[in-house]
């Protein structure tokens, strides 16, 4: 992507529900946490402000979701490793059928990562025909659990990205201005972000983004390449899961993509009936005594992660507790 929507994903300040429980629950509904959470497992509510720190109730939102987006960013560790806290406690859900959803990789190497998923490349092939270094400018050792946990475990994988070159002349020729090849990444019918708060947003990094002097970036033209980043992985994600009931899939993606649940979970939203969506807004921040007024909403959950990660335990099955 270009360093203009890059800036924009930097630049977005903080801001589902679930449905059937897969496995058999124990005897006992999790108790509802009190007070401020334990900072090892530190998350709450968006809507409600509601905290929770326990791994019961963490593995009960887990469960109950057939998406499940988990933000952050890409260059930092820790948030990597809150997703494969994610993706294990998801796995108990659901055994093999589950698929994560890269947006590091982009749309036209879905063959590369068949096969990388399935073992059948290397890591160094992968990284080179990928040009993961290149194109996403991130340390493969941060994303190197999560791909080994796939592998061990057969799951499967899906690219999400558009190439920085395309996004870039959407930007600046619109989109009308794609090759034949550029238009078979992005889904026939897309829809612009309607969201008033996204929007909001949008437009305060867009002003900020323009330059005083010289052309000016096409505000249309700008959203419009938002917009089909960001429509572009709702569909791919979308199809999948229309295409294989009863899987679940793991998004990870930055927090711009799921922030009021404005872009991606509204997209894939729009495409499917009657699926279960959970968005995590994962924050670099120490644990706060109560959800801070501008993080409500950002997501379904705010997760704090400027602490020790928890060992999330496999041996013991919960029975999912109430909506937090």
């Amino acid at each position: 992507m270009s360093a203009l929507v890059l800036s924009l994903l930097l630049s977005l300040s903080p801001a589902a529900y679930a449905g059937k429980p897969v496995p058999k629950a124990a005897a006992k509904t999790p108790a509802k946490a009190a007070g401020v959470p334990p900072p090892s497992l530190c998350i709450f509510g968006g809507q409600s402000g509601k905290p929770f720190g326990d791994q019961a109730s963490f593995k009960s939102v887990i469960w109950k979701s057939d998406v499940i987006y988990a933000g952050g960013a890409d260059g930092r560790q820790k948030d990597q490793e809150a997703r494969l806290e994610i993706l294990k406690a998801l796995r108990e859900a659901r055994s093999s059928k589950i698929a994560v959803g890269f947006e590091a990789v982009n749309i036209p190497l879905q063959p590369v990562l068949d096969d990388y998923a399935a073992g059948k490349m290397t890591e160094e092939d992968f990284l080179q025909k990928t040009a993961w270094q290149k194109d996403s400018g991130v340390d493969f050792s941060f994303y190197k659990p999560v791909f080994d946990f796939i592998i061990k475990n057969k799951l499967r994988a899906l690219a999400l990205g558009i190439p920085r070159e395309t996004i870039f002349k959407i930007e600046r020729e619109g989109a009308a201005a794609l090759n034949e090849d550029e238009k078979k990444m992005l889904p026939e019918t897309a829809s612009v972000i309607l969201n008033k708060k996204y929007l909001e947003r949008l437009k305060a990094s867009y002003a900020g983004l323009n330059p005083a002097a010289g052309a000016p970036l096409s505000w249309d033209n700008y959203l419009s390449s938002v917009s089909s980043w960001n429509e572009a992985a709702g569909a791919k994600i979308a199809a999948f899961m229309n295409a294989n009931p009863g899987w679940s899939v793991l998004v990870a993606a930055g927090n711009a993509r799921l922030v009021y649940n404005a872009a991606l979970p509204a997209s894939v939203k729009s495409r499917t009936i009657k699926l279960r969506q959970a968005s995590f807004y994962i924050e670099d921040a120490a644990c706060p005594g109560t959800l801070p007024a501008d993080h409500k909403d950002l997501a379904n959950y705010v997760w704090y992660i400027s602490h020790p990660l928890p060992a999330i335990s496999t041996s013991t099955a919960a029975a999912p507790g109430k909506k937090i």
